[in-house]
């Protein structure tokens, strides 16, 4: 069966959220033009950022319809992210929360595309 290995947002400028998402993530895009950009990202995994204005067919769907999902190892990493993304100006639309499964919180892109940082609570997710 194939898997999924690209994932694309629909983004207002191109230019700037390659820009955000570079300093989020760490490292440049391995392609960029005035209507796209796009990241190569651990595992092979790639995220795309596609002009909402000129991608075809037309895309109706806005920012905030999915999430882009960070795992990390710790709750104390959580946190340390979540005060890192608040300096660097990200919009928190949820603070640091432990919910059913684990330590998390979420944050929007320039474009409202939100982005949750987790941590696993394994002993709340393990089978009864």
């Amino acid at each position: 069966m194939r898997s999924p290995n690209f994932i694309i947002l629909y983004v207002d400028s191109p230019k700037a959220s390659g820009a955000f998402y570079s300093k989020l993530l760490g490292r440049e895009p391995v392609e960029s033009s005035p209507t796209f950009a796009m990241f190569v990202l651990d595992g092979g995994f790639k995220l795309g950022l596609w002009s909402r204005h000129t991608v075809e067919p037309a895309a109706a769907a806005a920012g905030g319809g999915a999430e882009i999902v960070f795992a990390l190892d710790t709750p104390a990493e959580v946190d340390a992210t979540h005060a890192e993304w608040v300096g660097r100006g990200l919009k928190v639309l949820q603070g640091p929360t432990d919910m059913d499964f684990g330590r998390s919180f979420v944050a929007l892109d320039p474009d409202n595309h939100r982005l949750r940082v987790y941590c696993l609570d394994e002993a709340a997710v393990a089978p009864s």
